[in-house]
Protein backbone atom coordinates (compact mmCIF):
# COMPACT_ATOMS: atom_id res chain seq x y z
CA UNK A 1 0.00 0.00 0.00
CA UNK A 2 2.86 2.38 0.82
CA UNK A 3 4.41 1.77 -2.61
CA UNK A 4 1.05 2.47 -4.25
CA UNK A 5 0.71 5.71 -2.29
CA UNK A 6 4.18 6.81 -3.37
CA UNK A 7 3.36 5.94 -6.97
CA UNK A 8 0.12 7.91 -6.85
CA UNK A 9 1.91 10.88 -5.30
CA UNK A 10 4.56 10.75 -8.03
CA UNK A 11 1.88 10.68 -10.73
CA UNK A 12 -0.04 13.58 -9.23
CA UNK A 13 3.11 15.66 -8.79
CA UNK A 14 4.09 14.97 -12.39
CA UNK A 15 0.61 15.67 -13.75
CA UNK A 16 0.34 19.15 -12.23
CA UNK A 17 2.83 20.94 -14.54
CA UNK A 18 1.44 19.01 -17.53
CA UNK A 19 -2.08 20.27 -16.87
CA UNK A 20 -0.71 23.76 -16.32
CA UNK A 21 1.15 23.67 -19.63
CA UNK A 22 -1.49 22.13 -21.90
CA UNK A 23 -4.76 22.66 -20.04
CA UNK A 24 -7.14 19.88 -19.09
CA UNK A 25 -8.70 19.24 -22.49
CA UNK A 26 -5.42 18.97 -24.40
CA UNK A 27 -3.58 16.93 -21.79
CA UNK A 28 -3.62 13.20 -22.47
CA UNK A 29 -2.90 10.26 -20.22
CA UNK A 30 0.07 9.57 -22.48
CA UNK A 31 1.44 13.04 -21.66
CA UNK A 32 1.14 12.34 -17.95
CA UNK A 33 2.66 8.88 -18.24
CA UNK A 34 5.59 10.35 -20.15
CA UNK A 35 6.11 13.08 -17.54
CA UNK A 36 5.95 10.51 -14.75
CA UNK A 37 8.31 8.13 -16.51
CA UNK A 38 5.93 5.19 -16.50
CA UNK A 39 3.93 3.34 -19.13
CA UNK A 40 0.33 4.21 -19.95
CA UNK A 41 -0.68 0.76 -18.73
CA UNK A 42 0.94 1.44 -15.37
CA UNK A 43 -0.77 4.84 -15.21
CA UNK A 44 -4.18 3.28 -15.88
CA UNK A 45 -3.59 0.81 -13.05
CA UNK A 46 -3.41 3.78 -10.70
CA UNK A 47 -6.12 5.97 -12.26
CA UNK A 48 -8.92 4.88 -14.55
CA UNK A 49 -9.20 8.19 -16.37
CA UNK A 50 -7.84 11.70 -16.72
CA UNK A 51 -10.90 12.96 -14.83
CA UNK A 52 -10.25 10.64 -11.89
CA UNK A 53 -6.61 11.68 -11.82
CA UNK A 54 -7.46 15.39 -11.86
CA UNK A 55 -9.99 14.96 -9.04
CA UNK A 56 -7.45 13.03 -6.97
CA UNK A 57 -4.94 15.82 -7.49
CA UNK A 58 -7.48 18.38 -6.39
CA UNK A 59 -8.36 16.37 -3.28
CA UNK A 60 -4.69 16.01 -2.37
CA UNK A 61 -3.96 19.71 -2.89
CA UNK A 62 -6.97 20.80 -0.86
CA UNK A 63 -6.19 18.42 1.99
CA UNK A 64 -2.56 19.48 2.23
CA UNK A 65 -3.37 23.17 1.91
CA UNK A 66 -6.10 23.18 4.53
CA UNK A 67 -3.82 21.33 6.96
CA UNK A 68 -1.27 24.10 6.47
CA UNK A 69 -3.91 26.81 6.89
CA UNK A 70 -5.12 25.20 10.11
CA UNK A 71 -1.56 24.94 11.43
CA UNK A 72 -0.83 28.60 10.65
CA UNK A 73 -3.99 29.89 12.30
CA UNK A 74 -3.35 27.67 15.31
CA UNK A 75 -0.03 29.30 16.08
CA UNK A 76 0.46 31.92 18.75
CA UNK A 77 1.18 35.53 17.87
CA UNK A 78 -0.50 38.47 16.22
CA UNK A 79 -3.91 37.55 14.78
CA UNK A 80 -3.68 39.65 11.62
CA UNK A 81 -0.22 38.23 10.87
CA UNK A 82 -1.62 34.72 11.26
CA UNK A 83 -4.57 35.49 8.99
CA UNK A 84 -2.18 36.92 6.38
CA UNK A 85 -0.02 33.78 6.59
CA UNK A 86 -3.11 31.57 6.29
CA UNK A 87 -4.29 33.42 3.20
CA UNK A 88 -0.81 33.11 1.67
CA UNK A 89 -0.82 29.37 2.38
CA UNK A 90 -4.26 29.02 0.81
CA UNK A 91 -3.25 30.97 -2.30
CA UNK A 92 0.08 29.17 -2.63
CA UNK A 93 -1.49 25.74 -2.32
CA UNK A 94 -4.63 26.15 -4.41
CA UNK A 95 -4.30 29.22 -6.64
CA UNK A 96 -0.63 29.66 -7.51
CA UNK A 97 -0.09 26.24 -9.17
CA UNK A 98 -2.41 27.20 -12.04
CA UNK A 99 -2.62 31.01 -11.84
CA UNK A 100 0.43 31.60 -14.06
CA UNK A 101 -0.80 29.18 -16.71
CA UNK A 102 -2.37 30.42 -19.94
CA UNK A 103 -4.98 27.75 -19.26
CA UNK A 104 -5.80 28.99 -15.74
CA UNK A 105 -9.49 29.71 -16.39
CA UNK A 106 -10.06 26.31 -18.00
CA UNK A 107 -8.27 24.55 -15.15
CA UNK A 108 -10.21 26.36 -12.43
CA UNK A 109 -13.46 25.69 -14.31
CA UNK A 110 -12.50 22.03 -14.63
CA UNK A 111 -11.84 21.87 -10.92
CA UNK A 112 -15.32 23.21 -10.19
CA UNK A 113 -16.79 20.65 -12.56
CA UNK A 114 -14.87 17.61 -11.34
CA UNK A 115 -14.20 18.50 -7.71
CA UNK A 116 -16.86 21.02 -6.72
CA UNK A 117 -17.66 19.17 -3.50
CA UNK A 118 -13.99 19.16 -2.52
CA UNK A 119 -13.68 22.88 -3.23
CA UNK A 120 -16.85 23.74 -1.29
CA UNK A 121 -15.73 21.64 1.69
CA UNK A 122 -12.34 23.39 1.75
CA UNK A 123 -13.95 26.83 1.61
CA UNK A 124 -16.31 25.88 4.42
CA UNK A 125 -13.35 24.75 6.50
CA UNK A 126 -11.51 27.99 5.72
CA UNK A 127 -14.49 30.03 6.93
CA UNK A 128 -14.72 27.95 10.13
CA UNK A 129 -10.99 28.28 10.82
CA UNK A 130 -11.03 32.04 10.27
CA UNK A 131 -14.14 32.47 12.40
CA UNK A 132 -12.66 30.39 15.21
CA UNK A 133 -9.40 32.34 15.13
CA UNK A 134 -11.33 35.63 15.31
CA UNK A 135 -13.55 34.36 18.12
CA UNK A 136 -10.59 33.12 20.16
CA UNK A 137 -8.78 36.45 19.81
CA UNK A 138 -11.47 38.54 21.48
CA UNK A 139 -8.97 39.63 24.13
CA UNK A 140 -6.68 40.90 21.38
CA UNK A 141 -9.30 42.45 19.12
CA UNK A 142 -12.73 43.98 19.56
CA UNK A 143 -15.36 42.98 17.02
CA UNK A 144 -18.00 45.04 18.80
CA UNK A 145 -16.60 48.21 17.28
CA UNK A 146 -17.39 46.77 13.84
CA UNK A 147 -20.73 45.36 14.94
CA UNK A 148 -19.88 42.09 13.23
CA UNK A 149 -19.69 38.46 14.30
CA UNK A 150 -16.59 36.27 13.77
CA UNK A 151 -18.44 34.28 11.10
CA UNK A 152 -19.52 37.42 9.24
CA UNK A 153 -16.01 38.87 9.23
CA UNK A 154 -14.56 35.52 8.14
CA UNK A 155 -16.97 35.50 5.18
CA UNK A 156 -15.95 39.05 4.26
CA UNK A 157 -12.24 38.14 4.34
CA UNK A 158 -12.88 35.10 2.13
CA UNK A 159 -14.94 37.22 -0.30
CA UNK A 160 -12.11 39.75 -0.49
CA UNK A 161 -9.70 36.91 -1.25
CA UNK A 162 -11.93 35.80 -4.12
CA UNK A 163 -12.13 39.33 -5.48
CA UNK A 164 -8.38 39.74 -5.40
CA UNK A 165 -7.90 36.40 -7.14
CA UNK A 166 -10.23 37.36 -10.00
CA UNK A 167 -9.20 41.00 -10.33
CA UNK A 168 -5.42 40.70 -10.36
CA UNK A 169 -3.47 38.35 -12.62
CA UNK A 170 0.05 39.60 -11.91
CA UNK A 171 1.62 38.18 -8.76
CA UNK A 172 2.89 41.53 -7.50
CA UNK A 173 -0.49 43.20 -7.90
CA UNK A 174 -2.13 40.33 -6.05
CA UNK A 175 0.45 40.47 -3.26
CA UNK A 176 0.06 44.24 -2.94
CA UNK A 177 -3.73 43.89 -2.77
CA UNK A 178 -3.47 41.25 -0.04
CA UNK A 179 -1.12 43.44 1.98
CA UNK A 180 -3.58 46.33 1.66
CA UNK A 181 -6.39 44.05 2.83
CA UNK A 182 -4.38 43.11 5.91
CA UNK A 183 -3.59 46.76 6.69
CA UNK A 184 -7.29 47.60 6.48
CA UNK A 185 -8.15 44.61 8.66
CA UNK A 186 -5.54 45.61 11.25
CA UNK A 187 -6.86 49.18 11.44
CA UNK A 188 -10.43 47.95 11.70
CA UNK A 189 -9.67 45.43 14.45
CA UNK A 190 -7.07 47.47 16.33
CA UNK A 191 -7.95 51.14 15.80
CA UNK A 192 -6.13 52.07 19.01
CA UNK A 193 -2.73 51.03 17.62
CA UNK A 194 -0.33 53.83 16.74
CA UNK A 195 0.49 54.56 13.15
CA UNK A 196 3.98 55.03 11.72
CA UNK A 197 4.09 58.63 12.99
CA UNK A 198 3.36 57.54 16.52
CA UNK A 199 -0.14 59.02 16.46
CA UNK A 200 -2.87 56.94 17.97
CA UNK A 201 -5.37 55.81 15.32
Amino acid sequence: MENEDRKSALILDSALPVFARYGFQKTTMADIARATGISRASLYLAFNSKEELFRAGSARAHERTMSEVEAVLGRTGDLVDRIAAAISAFQEGLIAPFSKSENAKELFDTNLKLAKDITIAARSKLLDLLANALAEAQGEIDLKVLEVSPAELAALIAAAMDGIKHSFSADRQSDDALRLLMRILRLALKPEEKNADGVTG
